[in-house]
């Protein structure tokens, strides 16, 4: 009780209503608030620092940037959700607030935009060397269906396209990485109404912001080929998955193709069926189908597509718990 009424007392003011009505719709800087709502950084700062005490909204830090958006557990977020749905779209000064909205998020799209037309002629050159992408996601969305979903996780998120994919079967997305480029660019990408349930995060594949077991699918769409070990990386989407959880892992099989490595920051030259399979098996997973996509086209497209499907199964789960029992044990 005490915490319910500590947000109402936090949301009881205007302009803290008013951020909590923009913050609904996108995740925002305090840099861009102020740009809407047309107040000091410092007013809008302890605003902002009175409603994140009383657990209405959360922040998260990329390099020097702050970045604040409603709170998505803990339990003032629903409290959240509820004040921000009652204020009303149609009142004046919300209304300018929200067209304020869309200028910022119309500069940050074309900013995101002109990041990607300065490196598409490349991304399009590795593109063709493979099956069409629109075959690998329609092959990964067969693969990686899941009813009553929760959550979904995309490491390695870049563009944000998984999530796109993806977050509609869930109740909530996340996508992490490490750029802020491509940060940038994915939340341009998730800007629409029916991903505003979806959210973007700075942060390292081998330490999540995450939870155990709490994810229902994880996705590693193009990923481990960049990484210096994808084997900790696998084993931590593993620490993050529920019981009953998917992991979905896309990359190449081995290759020769080391343009890749030197141009474009490749770690591995692709890998082989076992070699995952051997990594999802030591995480504790219940390793399912590889889908093998043989590239299509010309003489230039050389690169197979890999899909892994890996489960954690209820027996598994509770073997992990025993070692780590047993371990404490000792």
């Amino acid at each position: 009780m005490d915490q319910l009424l500590a947000g109402l007392r936090a949301a009881g003011e205007p302009t803290r209503l008013r951020l909590l009505a923009l913050l609904a719709h996108s995740e925002l800087t305090v840099t861009e608030l102020t740009q809407i709502l047309r107040q000091s950084q410092p007013r809008v700062s302890r605003h902002l620092k009175l409603l994140c005490e009383a657990g209405l909204l959360e922040r998260f830090r990329e390099g020097s940037w702050v970045f604040y958006r409603l709170a998505g557990s803990g339990q003032v977020a629903e409290l959240a959700e509820v004040l921000s749905g009652l204020i009303p779209q149609e009142d004046l000064v919300i209304a300018r607030d929200l067209e304020r909205l869309e200028a910022v998020r119309s500069a940050r799209a074309e900013k995101a935009a002109a990041y990607f037309r300065s490196n598409a002629e490349e991304w399009d050159r590795i593109r063709s060397l493979y099956v069409p992408e629109d075959k690998v996601e329609q092959t990964m969305a067969e693969l990686g269906m899941r009813e009553n979903a929760e959550l979904v996780a995309d490491l390695g998120t870049g563009t944000g396209r998984m999530l796109e994919l993806f977050g509609p079967m869930a109740k909530s997305g996340i996508g992490i990485d490490l750029s802020p480029e491509m940060l940038a660019l994915a939340r341009a990408q998730l800007a629409q109404p029916s991903l505003q349930h979806c959210s973007v995060r700075q942060g390292d594949l081998y330490d999540l912001p995450m939870q155990d077991d709490t994810v229902d699918l994880v996705t590693l769409h193009m990923v481990l080929h960049y990484l210096d070990d994808p084997a900790a990386s696998i084993a931590e989407a593993a620490r993050v998955l529920k019981p009953g959880g998917r992991l979905l892992i896309a990359d190449f099989a081995p290759h020769d193709l080391d343009f890749l490595r030197e141009g474009h920051a490749h770690r591995r030259l692709g890998f082989s069926q076992d070699e995952v399979a051997g990594w999802l098996a030591d995480a504790g997973l219940e390793v399912g189908e590889t889908k093998v996509l043989p590239p299509e086209g010309g003489e230039d497209a050389k690169l197979t597509v890999l899909i892994w499907v890996a489960d954690k199964t209820e027996k598994q789960f509770r073997k992990a718990e025993r070692s780590v029992e047993f371990e404490g044990a000792k």
